[in-house]
Formats: C-alpha cells, sequence, structure tokens
C-alpha cells in the first residue's frame, strides 16, 4: 500500500504507530483517539487484524510489517516475540514530518528520518523485559526455556534502551509509567492522563455481583480474585479473555462466572450494575477502573500503581494490601451502599478525551520547537540502525 495515501503529498505529514492491533483494549483505546486527532494519518503497526479490531481502524491506511504474512492473532502474537524489533525497524518513516507512537512494547523503537519529531505516548516499557521480568521467568519452570528467555530479554533491554534514546520526546500514562520510563530508559517525560469515553457510562440499577475487567494474564493476579470469591461465595463476573483463561476457570468456584470479550454495551451493563470492579493487579493506570466510576460504581483497588491516582481512597472505593484474605476482607468491610454515585461519576470526568488531547498537543508542540534529537544533539545513527534503513529502502540490495 502506498504510504502516501492517508496524508496530503509531500513531507508535512503525521505518522501513528502502534505495537499490535489484534483486538480492543485500553491501548488501542487510547490509540483511536490519536487517530482521531489526526483523520488522515498512516497508521503502521506489526501486525493488524481487522476482525479482532471490530473494524475500528477499516477506513485507514493501516501498514503492517513481515510478520503479518502469518497471519497472527491475539491468541498467537506472543510465539512471535524475538521478531518484533526487526518489524517495527522494518517501516520507511522518511517522508514524514511527525510520527506519534502508541507504546507498551516496541513501537517506540520505529526508526524516523532525522527530520522528523518522534513523540512516544508510553503506556508502560515493555513489562516482561523490564518490570516484570524476574516473575515472568518464575513462571517458567523449564529451565531451558527460562535459560532462552533469560537471554533473550537481556538483549531486548539493551535494544530497548538504545531505542529510547532516539526517540524525542516521551509522554507517560500515569506517574508509574513515568517512574519507569525515567528508570529504564534514563528519559523524563511528563505524565497526560489517557482519554476514557466516560459518556458510554451511565448510573443503573445495582445488583449483587462483582466485576473484573481485564486481560487474562497471569501478572493480572485474577487467581487471586477467585480465592478470594470462593471464600467469600458471592457472585463475581470476569470479563475478559487471554492465555490464563483455561487455568483461571479451573479455580474458580460456582458463584465466579466468565464472559469472554464483551462489547461495549454488555461491559456497561455490568459495571452500571456491579456492587464495586475489582483490581487486583498493580496497573499503570487502569481505564477499567475509570470507567466502574463513570458507572456510578466504586472500586476496590489493589493499593499500587495507577489506582493510587485515579480512586480516591474511601470516597470512591477502597485500597487493599495484596493477598487473599486481605481482599476478602477488603471486599466484607467496604460499604458500596455508602458511596455517592455522582461523586464517582465526577471524578471519571477528570479523564475525558479534551484533557488528553490538550495535554498531549501541548507536549508534541514542545518536542516540535526543540526539534529531533538526532539534529539537536549531533547524534549518528547507530551502524545496526543504518544497515537496516538501507534494507528497507532497498530490498533487493
Amino acid at each position: 500500500m502506498d504510504h502516501s495515501s492517508g496524508n496530503a503529498p509531500g513531507r508535512a505529514s503525521v505518522a501513528l504507530v502502534h505495537d499490535f492491533l489484534l483486538d480492543v483494549r485500553g491501548a488501542e483505546r487510547v490509540f483511536l483517539e490519536l487517530c482521531n486527532i489526526w483523520p488522515q494519518a498512516d497508521i503502521y503497526t506489526a501486525v493488524y487484524d481487522e476482525r479482532g479490531t471490530e473494524g475500528r481502524f477499516a477506513d485507514r491506511a493501516v501498514h503492517t510489517s513481515f510478520l503479518q504474512r502469518l497471519h497472527p492473532s491475539a491468541r498467537t502474537f506472543r510465539a512471535l516475540l524475538p521478531l518484533y524489533p526487526a518489524a517495527i525497524e522494518s517501516f520507511d518513516l522518511s517522508d514524514y514530518d511527525l510520527v506519534v507512537s502508541s507504546s507498551s512494547a516496541w513501537a517506540h523503537a520505529v526508526l524516523c528520518d532525522e527530520r522528523s519529531v518522534h513523540v512516544s505516548y508510553c503506556h508502560n516499557p515493555f513489562r516482561y523485559a523490564w518490570n516484570d521480568r524476574d516473575g515472568t521467568l518464575a513462571r517458567r519452570h523449564d529451565p531451558v526455556t527460562r535459560a532462552f528467555l533469560r537471554g533473550a530479554f537481556r538483549r531486548w533491554r539493551q535494544w530497548d534502551w538504545i531505542a529510547a534514546q532516539r526517540t524525542d520526546r516521551y509522554v507517560a500514562n500515569s506517574r508509574t509509567t513515568q517512574a519507569r520510563i525515567r528508570a529504564y530508559f534514563g528519559r523524563e517525560s511528563l505524565v497526560v492522563y489517557p482519554p476514557v469515553n466516560t459518556e458510554r457510562f451511565s448510573q443503573g440499577a445495582v445488583g449483587d455481583h462483582y466485576a473484573i475487567i481485564s486481560e487474562l494474564m497471569p501478572h493480572k493476579q485474577i487467581d487471586v480474585a477467585i480465592a478470594a470469591f470462593n471464600l467469600l461465595r458471592r457472585p463475581l463476573i470476569v470479563i475478559g479473555d487471554g492465555p490464563d483463561a483455561r487455568r483461571l476457570r479451573r479455580l474458580a468456584g460456582p458463584t465466579v462466572r466468565f464472559t469472554g470479550r464483551a462489547t461495549d454495551a454488555e461491559v456497561s451493563q455490568i459495571l452500571q450494575g456491579a456492587r464495586a470492579l475489582l483490581v487486583t493487579s498493580t496497573e499503570e493506570f487502569g481505564i477499567a477502573s475509570v470507567e466502574s466510576q463513570a458507572a456510578g460504581r466504586p472500586v476496590i483497588a489493589k493499593q499500587a500503581g495507577g489506582s493510587l491516582e485515579t480512586v480516591l481512597d474511601g470516597v470512591t472505593g477502597c485500597f487493599w494490601s495484596g493477598g487473599v484474605d486481605e481482599l476478602a476482607s477488603a471486599v466484607r468491610q467496604f460499604d458500596d451502599t455508602a458511596v455517592d454515585p455522582q461523586v464517582c461519576m465526577r471524578n471519571a470526568s477528570r479523564f475525558d478525551a479534551a484533557s488528553f488531547r490538550r495535554g498531549l498537543l501541548a507536549e508534541i508542540e514542545i518536542a516540535r520547537s526543540i526539534g529531533s534529537r538526532a539534529t539537536v544533539n549531533g547524534r549518528q545513527p547507530l551502524a545496526s540502525t543504518r544497515i537496516v534503513r538501507r534494507a528497507v529502502r532497498d530490498p533487493h540490495r
């Protein structure tokens, strides 16, 4: 596909880059707002599934990498993990003045022309190589697999740090992510909270169930909630899917129900009827927490990460310290009927699309006024970077 098809002719153009577009989760909802800001911008992503993303990008110029030939899905794309650095570096973005990446793994590493300005909205540095490295290795019981991953993560961190030095400006989605960008990449960033479509939600009749909205991954610690609700024998609805789904279903007692992936309308209905939303892991931001409050419902969250920025303790929810017994105790003691739904909804309104747009565009203007790091700092591309660029521009060489 001709990469100039979504922009006006010439260099004055914008490219939007996302890690992968295979389903619609929190990061993809943020990327959709970027697409709203730049409706004519071209989209670049390592792999794309139009059906998995519910056709939300069907009218855009979406450019994929060589990995698209393997037709990965949301269930299978992780098997290609070692190939994504090469995939993201294979794009030729030399015709774009502005590149905006939406990154929780590799999108921030896209190679840009030295005249381009690249601003990366960071959901989190790649968790498996950085903040969840030890946990990921501990979950692998095969010593051969563990040794392979340990080496792969070490190489990934080296590549990731180098890539981070090329990016002109980082924007973090929370203070947690901001601290990780500083610790892992040695880069400063400003926090601009993600946009949440609060208008999707409204107050409704409250039932007896509690809710979880999450990708079903081991690091999400959904098993803690399942164990707690097996003890409490209270109804729990788990919305989401992922590699840990089968194990979690085996752990679940009769009061725990799994919906799999749900439509926006189904999510809204479950949230507005929930006594509270449960957050069991350290979320970098946690869009679901804001969505629950937009529906007038409180949040019972692990006392860590983005929840500390989105939930008002004792007002729009409460915190717990971690562990099955602690969560069960927090659920028993928390009086959801004492929470004012209007206060929840007002708190959620802080995280609207207009605030996100203002904050992000301000950061982009700052980046443009400073100029490209390659120009300002006089940095020459690494030898490996030059080789990749030549290969991309002349594939028959």
